[in-house]
């Protein structure tokens, strides 16, 4: 590094600056030649560079935008303008000066002064391409994020996602909580978790894979409507919509079922999407999909048998239904796994293999077997089947809610049968929470809950099709 790009020879900070957005909506609308009158003290990143001997033009960009600048030897003095001729790609300056429209047309700085505030050490990847190789934009994704212009704007588009479903909740007078992400014990997820250990009370936890029972147990306390917003783990496959670390808002509310559910999670997306882009209308492979309530509901077993002409209750009934089953889903193409050892996998197996591929525009399964769901409600005239949805749209699940089960000894038979499923092969069944069944014992009022995944909501909204590209530091595999 030469002498004059010493970073303790640099500024400690560069105060007073306006973002380059704000310059080009006060003078969008300069004409060719003419001068604003106006100065500004700009700071961002160079990612153009033309020097043309006694004029230099940069562009300069930061987060808002991309901007010109022109410097010129009589106009800024010889030390200055050596300076910005000094300058390389990726450098990071403060500039001063008035905004002007070049001949051309196009707004620029006419620079009256120049700082470099911090040097860029490395050449810069193609910038007419951008990073192209993805293995090395999700590693190095600071330098995603300094070439390619569409990724800066998916994390914006993702902050304003998260900012409105926020602002929709706190609307609707829930109250925003946190509870523990070292948990004793795991559950409100059908996953597998996270073990870790403390060493000052010797004793193993558990990173979350759900906030559910937690947040259930302040409903019992009375604060009848609550969410979280925030990190759940789950130690499973790596996948274009699963990674180990995700986002998660779940929500509870007393007395509503899951029909106030599905109302509320449609108006959640909803303003969610509008507040990222302006619009309830997103765009997956050329196509629009309008996520605007109302949604349409189909039961899940007639979504099954109409996808593959499997009746999953009838098999359910057999004398053998894990046998059955796995055969009828074998001989339609939907090679079971080997850890598909119970029914209800068996089920999910056949929801991911023939429906959740197919849907397109945003639809609610529901009604559920209990069997698949531990945690919801079962219907008053058959109890074989449990007040559920899940939210569908291009191609995966991105929301889950139900009734909640606030019958203790129901809740109690439930994850019983939990562990004897975990005993029968499913690693992902949970554990007995006993000291939430002492807590649904005080009483728990009727209650909906819904669990929606911030990062799939992202790849809708951002029209990308993998989970890592709305992660700004997903998890991989280490290097061979």
């Amino acid at each position: 590094m030469s002498q004059s790009r010493r970073l303790d020879d640099l500024p400690h900070r560069f105060a007073d600056r306006t973002e380059i957005a704000e310059v080009r909506a006060a003078h969008g609308e300069l004409a060719p030649g003419d001068a604003s009158g106006v100065r500004y003290r700009l700071a961002g990143r160079v990612m153009g560079r033309r020097l043309m001997g006694k004029a230099a033009f940069l562009d300069l960009e930061d987060r808002s935008g991309r901007l010109q600048l022109l410097a010129s030897a009589d106009g800024i003095g010889g030390e200055l303008f050596a300076a910005v001729n000094d300058t390389q790609l990726g450098d990071v300056v403060g500039v001063e000066g008035e905004a002007i429209s070049s001949r051309r047309g196009e707004l620029t700085l006419q620079l009256g002064g120049f700082e470099l505030l911090a040097p860029c050490e490395h050449p810069l990847p193609d910038l007419h391409h951008g990073l192209a190789d993805v293995e090395a934009r999700y590693r190095q994704r600071y330098v995603d994020l300094m070439v390619n212009a569409d990724v800066r704007e998916d994390a914006q588009r993702r902050a304003r996602m998260i900012s409105a479903g926020r602002a929709y909740l706190d609307g609707a007078g829930f109250v925003e909580v946190e509870t523990p992400v070292l948990q004793p014990l795991y559950g409100g997820a059908s996953a597998r978790p996270f073990t870790t250990h403390h060493n000052e009370l010797d004793r193993s936890f558990y990173l979350r894979i759900a906030t559910e029972l937690y947040l259930k147990r302040l409903i019992v306390g009375g604060l009848e409507r609550v969410y979280e917003l925030g990190k759940d783990f789950r130690n499973e496959g790596v996948s274009f919509k699963h990674n180990p670390e995700f986002t998660m808002v779940e929500w509870y509310e007393a007395y509503a079922d899951y029909t106030d559910g599905m109302r509320r999670t449609e108006e959640f997306t909803a303003a969610s999407v509008r507040g990222a882009l302006g619009t309830t209308v997103i765009t997956r492979d050329g196509r629009e999909i309008d996520m605007a309530p109302p949604w349409p509901r189909k039961r899940l077993a007639d979504a099954i048998r109409e996808a593959c002409g499997v009746d999953v209750m009838e098999c359910r009934y057999a004398a053998d239904p894990v046998s059955g089953l796995r055969a009828a889903l074998v001989e339609r193409g939907a090679a079971a796994a080997a850890g598909d050892s119970t029914w209800p996998q068996l089920v999910d197996r056949a929801l991911s293999h023939f429906v959740e591929p197919s849907i397109v525009e945003p639809v609610f399964l529901v009604d559920y077997p209990a069997e698949l769901s531990p945690l919801a409600r079962p219907f008053a005239d058959d109890p074989s089947l449990v007040e559920r949805f899940e939210a569908f749209c291009c191609g995966m699940e991105f929301a889950n809610g139900y009734s909640e089960l606030n019958d203790p000894e129901l809740q109690l038979r439930r994850f019983e049968e939990q562990a004897a499923m975990q005993a029968a092969g499913d690693e992902d069944a949970q554990p007995l929470d006993a000291d939430y069944v002492e807590a649904l014992r005080y009483g728990m009022p009727p209650t909906a809950g819904l669990g929606l995944g911030i990062d799939r909501l992202a790849m809708l909204v951002c029209n990308r099709p993998s989970i890592r590209d709305v992660i700004l530091f997903p998890a991989l595999r280490e290097r061979g």
